[in-house]
């Protein structure tokens, strides 16, 4: 699967002009990018302000607002914290929302083991599919403590690693996923991330190992060179372009 990430929790206009805030560039961009060949979206709603948001109504809008648009499009929420927001609010986000597919961090949702219980209860209960964010190998570790534990199913999980970091201003190195995969427990499908101009050669390391891929300006708004993509959708056709004859959606 291709998955397109057009914004993320933390870049605005200033780190690139198109990089969609407002509802209506949400839903613009997700149909570029469905044409350019994405199969799924990982969606951020913003506040008035711009900035990340959880906001339950928000993401209702926006939701509603893409399948009116394009129908049969998977589309993800996500939980993130970005450092504004606790276990508490992420589970009332969930339960709120009752999406169908959700990204949640392992790690954040660790700072409160009884919320994360209940998280995770609430997500079978709805049917919400969680895809658990894995940002290192310790992350994948409990992951596997928390299946034996049975605070998360001991069914195997949907994950995305990380490979980087939103902090360091270094590039992913494709080098890194040999070892990440070999942290994971047995799971039922995986997909990566990665950051800055090497991103698409390491998604087409995670596609040669059977992995899935998601793509978009929330990791990397550069191409091989460090030249601006001048939208999601270019970076998106690049990618399946690059990728070997006869795997190209």
């Amino acid at each position: 699967m291709i998955m397109v990430a057009p914004n993320g929790a933390r870049a605005g206009k200033a780190d690139h002009p198109a990089l969609p805030i407002t509802l209506d560039e949400t839903v613009a961009t997700a149909a570029a990018c469905r044409a350019a060949g994405a199969e799924a979206l990982h969606l951020h709603v913003r506040d008035a302000d711009g900035q990340h948001s959880l906001d339950a109504g928000r993401y209702r809008a926006t939701l509603d607002a893409l399948s009116d648009t394009l129908p049969g499009l998977p589309v993800q929420i996500t939980t993130e914290s970005a450092g504004r927001f606790d276990p508490a609010e992420q589970y009332a986000c969930l339960t709120r929302v009752q999406p169908l597919w959700a990204s949640v961090s392992i790690r954040e949702m660790a700072r409160d083991p009884t919320i994360a219980a209940k998280a995770y209860a609430a997500c079978a209960e709805m049917g919400t599919q969680v895809q658990h964010i894995l940002y290192s190998t310790d992350d994948a570790v409990l992951l596997s403590d928390w299946q034996r534990a049975g605070l998360i199913p001991a069914t195997p999980q949907s994950v995305i690693l990380v490979l980087g970091r939103y902090d360091d201003g270094l590039p992913s190195d494709p080098a890194a996923l040999p070892a990440f995969l070999t942290a994971l427990p047995r799971v039922a499908n995986w997909m990566l991330c990665a950051f800055g101009p090497t991103e698409h050669a390491c998604l087409r390391a995670a596609h040669a190992k059977g992995g899935g891929m998601r793509v978009g300006f929330e990791n990397s708004r550069t191409d091989a060179t460090g030249a601006a993509w001048p939208d999601n959708a270019a970076s998106v056709r690049a990618l399946i372009a690059s990728l070997p004859q006869g795997d190209q959606a």
